[in-house]
């Protein structure tokens, strides 16, 4: 309660961060129907510019050395999808912006030679402007950590570390859960925690719409804020300011 009333009166700004989550980016006129997982490169164009006048962004492996940059927030865009580079890359770059993309990595092997390809192939992820794009984790086959075993978590983990360095892509080992899904009681947890410092990984991301802070208070359930296709710039602006449209 105490943070909350922080973040409405504007205090406790260099320890807050804003994390959002994103994932396809289209024109307007090819999306049909419903679809949050879509954004319109029109309203991203528009919550860009916002994002560039307000708020400095950063990359995960940033953060140590920005303790005290204040309005802080990272951008964040799961599963590599080819809209991105066609898309998100030239505003990044338009707007001298930085945006971190979690890769699946069984996802862009499967879809590399697909007449419809969805998906960045791993030339295309490891061509990406260093300046602007930041590679970080988000599972080898893309299952609910939470409803495999240990061991199927660990081996899974494993193939997407060890594959992105087979294919030489300098990455963060910063993990985006998928489905924003991991063991969360009892020892289940504690283990799969423990699985992960046994990874090195840095930090890893749920969902959670709130704010996140930095130093970590649990480096392993950090929240980000949900951007879904369909939001308006206000509710845009408000998920900034309280990371939630219902209180």
């Amino acid at each position: 309660m105490f943070r909350f009333f922080k973040r409405i009166l504007g205090f406790s700004k260099a320890e807050s961060i804003r994390i959002l989550m994103y994932h396809k980016v289209q024109p307007e006129k090819n999306i049909s129907g419903k679809d949050t997982l879509t954004v319109t490169v029109e309203d991203l164009e528009e919550q860009l510019q916002y994002i560039k006048n307000n708020y400095t962004t950063l990359f995960f492996n940033e953060l140590e050395a920005n303790r005290t940059t204040e309005r802080k927030l990272i951008l964040t865009f799961d599963d590599g999808y080819l809209n991105n580079l066609q898309y998100l890359i030239p505003l990044l770059e338009k707007y001298r912006l930085k945006a971190t993309i979690f890769i699946p990595t069984e996802l862009i092997q499967k879809d590399e030679n697909s007449e419809q390809r969805t998906m960045m192939t791993f030339e295309e992820i490891r061509s990406l402007n260093p300046e602007c794009v930041e590679i970080a984790l988000h599972s080898h086959s893309h299952r609910n950590y939470s409803q495999i075993s240990l061991q199927e978590a660990h081996d899974d983990l494993r193939k997407n570390i060890r594959t992105l360095e087979e294919q030489k892509i300098p990455f963060t080992k910063v993990l985006a859960y998928p489905y924003g899904k991991f063991p969360k009681k009892g020892q289940a947890k504690t283990d799969f925690f423990s699985m992960l410092e046994q990874n090195e990984i840095i930090s890893a991301l749920r969902i959670g719409n709130n704010m996140a802070y930095f130093p970590w208070k649990n480096k392993f359930e950090i929240k980000r804020i949900d951007i879904k296709g369909g939001d308006s710039f206000g509710v845009f602006k408000w998920k900034l300011r309280l990371g939630k449209v219902k209180l």
